[in-house]
């Protein structure tokens, strides 16, 4: 498994349900999806672009769903049902590659609610690829806690606002965790724009998470690399020295 994609565009995906899988096999009977967020990703760059949708699920919300997420019934009573945002959010997707932490999951609520639409929806894996980033975070650390809020702690990476799951934000901090999960660096493009600007400026990573040492050069050992400068200069510039 390669952990560097080679999608140009991604979309960092979560969902919040009603409920989870009450069967435990792949189809949710039952279950609907209450929230989408996405996070957009091209060559490895926020773009600023997101999708964000609460649902009307048409039906209760479980209380242990809500102790997750914090989504009542009530604050979904007057959003649209599924079918009414159906193509806007296929629109989003269509053509990338989806990212979601435990894919399976979010991706098999996908296709049951694309399978509810009146003419029936696609498949997800018809109009996206998908990849999994709780399988990358596995491979990487095999034996260690890979949900999100300890990829959070691992890589430094803040997530005080989450007091309950959400969709858009869920998407927003696994977007940094993959990222920086697979290659160190969220923004590429620095030098023709600035911070704050959309796509812009560097993303701060709090770095007392790594117990990072630094050791300093011995005076010997200026001594000696000031020596291996000069032998340098003496066969052309010396690009240490400007």
């Amino acid at each position: 498994m390669n952990i560097i994609s080679s999608a140009s565009r991604q979309v960092i995906l979560d969902t919040e349900t009603t409920g989870m899988n009450q069967a435990g096999g792949p189809v949710f009977i039952g279950h609907r999806i209450i929230e989408i967020g996405c996070v957009e990703v091209i060559n490895r760059r926020l773009t600023g672009r997101t999708y964000h949708q609460y649902i009307n699920p048409g039906q209760a919300i479980d209380p242990e769903a809500i102790e997750v997420h914090g989504i009542t019934n009530e604050r979904v009573a007057n959003e649209p049902r599924f079918h009414q945002i159906a193509q806007e959010f296929i629109d989003f997707i269509d053509g990338a590659e989806i990212v979601a932490h435990n894919a399976n999951f979010d991706v098999s609520f996908m296709d049951h609610e694309f399978s509810k639409l009146n003419p029936v929806g696609p498949k997800t894996k018809d109009i996206c690829s998908i990849l999994d980033s709780l399988a990358i975070a596995k491979r990487l650390h095999p034996g260690q806690k890979n949900n999100l809020d300890a990829l959070c702690r691992r890589y430094g990476i803040d997530n005080g606002r989450r007091t309950y799951h959400g969709a858009l934000l869920d998407a927003e901090i696994l977007a940094d965790v993959y990222l920086i999960m697979t290659g160190g660096q969220i923004k590429f493009n620095l030098s023709n724009e600035k911070a704050g600007q959309e796509g812009g400026g560097i993303k701060k990573i709090d770095t007392s998470a790594f117990n990072l040492k630094v050791v300093g050069a011995s005076a010997d050992e200026i001594v000696l690399h000031e020596q291996r400068l000069d032998l340098v200069a003496k066969s052309g510039k010396c690009l240490w020295r400007g």
